[in-house]
């Protein structure tokens, strides 16, 4: 789960982490509003979307950038005009883009230098790590690419947690000394702690800046939180953007199925995450393009089922199915009402290879032998992709 930067400010309030205050507007009148209590400040506006490189970024409808200085309250209303209700494209978003229903008004802060910051959790050490460099306000990507020395890492044990050595390290690194260094020093303690606190999977600060008036401030944010543990977090949940998320990927999330959309245009449903890797893997060996990973779980209901084939079914650019069920926890048969009431219900207007092994798999194939719907049956795990692909060619 993401949240937008104007929320992002929201929790470096709550953990004491500086960066300039900002009021968030969806109609160019709250922009003017907004801009207007912040009377006497240099200001900025910020397109809130779910994406990196917004300033460099450019709308459908020819405006450029999403991020602007502004100097009065008819600005913002002018420049919220501009952004609200239109489609931002970045390298982040792909050519589709995304579609800008929030601006965030903020005050904006003269800068001396820009410094990139993150933490991150590190799977291949399975702990956190933070990422900082000199070179922010840059696509971090390309700093990595071109100047890799210029990145620093250092890894913190998850146990231990962040230490007042690591922390000095990371400050020289940096090239920060005096107040500078006591207030990133504390900045960098308490984003650790909410880090933490918040079980976030990623915490990205780029640029962080130091200003000729001697403060260290976070000017933007991108948050990403473990979605295995939002239940703990209720006030994080409830930022939730949906409209910022694929809708097929909403509607999974709401019987518990982990589905995420991709480009092909052969579904899969799989139960098993291991499973689902290999299905979309030999759907492509054999010539394939695999529209989706979903996993319905090992203990999936018909509902569940049912859901997950409807989801599918959603999707315009879905030509052929491919189920993949191998039962253990999983009742096959359960697998195969799921489907039949799905596909009566929707008509199955596309090719449909069902290949069923393990728990009770013998009820399962002669509930769908019996359904009286055009299904096809193989074998094995090859035999099933081998015919969708060439169903769908």
């Amino acid at each position: 789960m993401n949240i937008h930067e104007y929320q992002a400010k929201e929790l470096f309030d709550r953990f004491q982490v500086p960066s300039p205050k900002g009021k968030v507007a969806s109609t160019p009148e709250e922009a003017a509003a907004a801009a207007a209590e912040f009377a006497g400040s240099k200001l900025v506006i910020k397109a809130q979307v779910h994406a990196g490189g917004r300033g460099k970024g450019h709308f459908k409808n020819g405006f450029k950038g999403g991020v602007h200085l502004i100097e009065s309250p008819e600005q913002a209303a002018e420049f919220a005009g501009k952004m609200l209700n239109e489609t931002l494209v970045t390298l982040q978003t792909g050519e589709d883009g995304k579609l800008v229903r929030k601006v965030m008004i903020a005050e904006a802060v003269d800068i001396t230098h820009e410094y990139y910051l993150a933490i991150l959790m590190d799977r291949a050490t399975s702990r956190p790590v933070i990422v900082a460099s000199t070179e922010g306000g840059m696509n971090i990507e390309e700093v990595a690419h071109n100047t890799p020395e210029k990145i620093i890492r250092q890894f913190i044990h998850p146990l231990a947690g962040l230490q007042a050595y690591e922390v000095r390290k990371i400050t020289a690194a940096l090239g920060l000394t005096g107040d500078f260094a006591k207030q990133f020093a504390k900045l960098l303690g308490n984003l650790y702690k909410l880090f933490i606190a918040c079980d976030c999977s990623m915490l990205e600060i780029n640029p962080l800046v130091t200003t000729p008036d001697g403060r260290v401030l976070a000017l933007d944010a991108k948050f990403g939180f473990d979605d295995n543990a939002l239940y703990r977090h209720p006030d994080i949940v409830a930022m939730r953007d949906k409209e910022e998320e694929d809708p097929r990927e909403v509607a999974a999330s709401e019987y518990e199925l982990n589905y995420i959309g991709l480009d092909g245009n052969i579904a899969c449903l799989v139960n098993g995450a291991g499973l689902a890797m290999a299905t979309m893997d030999i759907i492509k060996h054999y010539g394939g393009e695999p529209a989706n990973f979903l996993d319905v779980g090992g203990g999936a209901s018909k509902e569940q089922v049912s859901a997950a084939f409807k989801i599918i079914l959603g999707d315009p650019n879905v030509k052929g199915i491919m189920i993949n069920i191998f039962g253990g926890i999983m009742d096959c048969n359960v697998i195969a009402e799921g489907v039949i009431a799905a596909a009566k219900e929707t008509g199955l207007p596309i090719p449909l290879v069902v290949r069923l092994e393990g728990n009770n798999v013998d009820a399962g194939k002669a509930t769908l032998a019996a359904s009286g719907i055009n299904i096809t049956a193989a074998s094995t795990m090859a035999d099933a992709a081998q015919k969708i692909v060439a169903l769908v060619k």
